[in-house]
Order: C-alpha cells, then structure tokens, then sequence
C-alpha cells in the first residue's frame, strides 16, 4: 500500500484510528464466567495483519521542486574573467569551485554533469566553473598550476585554498569535493 503524503504520522494516525474501530471484542461475560466467540482468533490475526501493513506504510513524498536538479557551470575563458569571478565571489563571502579539463580527456567529461548535480547541492554557497585549457591562453593554466586533468579547485577570499587530481573513480572525487566545500563553509 503506497501512500502520497508530507506528513506521515497524521496519515499513520488516521489509518491506525480507522483500524481500531472495526476490531470487535473477543470476550462476552455471562452470568458467571467469561465467554470467548467463536471468531477471536481470526480477529487476532486480522489485528497483527493490520499491524504488519502499518508498518509496510511507505510514504513517498513529492521532490522539491523549488531547488534546481543541476546547475550548468559557466565557463572561464580568460585571466581577467577569473579575476572578476573571484572579486565578486570575495565580496559576497562564496567558495569558488573550478574544474579544470579538457575535451579529450573521458574522465574530465564523465564528471562534469556530476559535479552539475552537485553544483545544485550548494547553490546558495558555492560557484562552479570550469576551464578548457585548451581552449583559454596558457597563462590561465600556468595560473591555476595545472598539471594534470581532471583537477577541481576550490577559492576562497581570491586565493587557491584546496585542489583535488581526480585521477580516481567519480563516486570518490564528488565526496572529497563535497567534503572540501564542507571544510571551508
């Protein structure tokens, strides 16, 4: 039994009230003695049947749907677009994060609509970015001390404060950014 609901303990309550009042009594007194009906046992069991699917109840609940499910990164094409980008980011007291990769590069490819998703984790928190270094100036990647790809950074207050060479599976990289946004909020 699959109900919708936000509140699942007023619906269990209405479900449990409903269930209480239709269990009849398994005991009748007489004059002198107490008499059991015929059927109490098959109530007994109607009654722990009622009690297994209570706690079988699922409620599922509606996403939210007022925070996005990704985030597209914006892309860094040059040194002065940094600058500006971490100014404001240093105003406004925000991470940076920036991916630096190329199109070649599988990993760097696989992971960006991950680290998309996890942009809208930390919407209100942190800006994601990326950079192709092939398709920006040189001295943007000397900048960034960019050897090896795919490798995300994190800036705050207009410096490099934190770096991850994902070099490894997705699933790890997304947790050591996801701690590292943690470390510095």
């Amino acid at each position: 039994m699959s109900i919708i609901g936000t509140y699942s303990h007023f619906i269990y309550k209405e479900i449990y009230q409903r269930d209480e009042k239709y269990i009849p009594q398994c005991f009748v007194s007489g004059k002198d003695s107490l008499f059991l009906r015929k059927s109490c046992f098959e109530n007994i069991l109607i009654k722990k049947q009622n009690k297994i699917r209570r706690r079988n109840l699922r409620v599922e609940a509606w996403p939210d749907l007022s925070r996005p499910e990704k985030i597209e990164m914006e892309p860094i094409n040059d040194s002065e677009q940094l600058d500006r980008i971490l100014v404001h980011a240093q105003q406004n007291s925000d991470l940076v994060i920036i991916d630096w990769m190329a199109a070649w590069c599988r990993k760097c490819i696989y992971l960006k609509p991950k680290l998309e998703k996890l942009a809208a984790e930390f919407d209100t928190k942190a800006k994601f970015y990326y950079v192709d270094v092939n398709k920006v100036p040189q001295t943007l990647v000397k900048r960034g001390n960019i050897s090896k790809m795919p490798t995300i950074q994190l800036w705050k207050d207009g410096e490099m404060r934190s770096e991850i060479i994902g070099g490894h599976q997705v699933w790890q990289v997304l947790e050591e950014v996801r701690e590292m946004i943690q470390i510095y909020l």
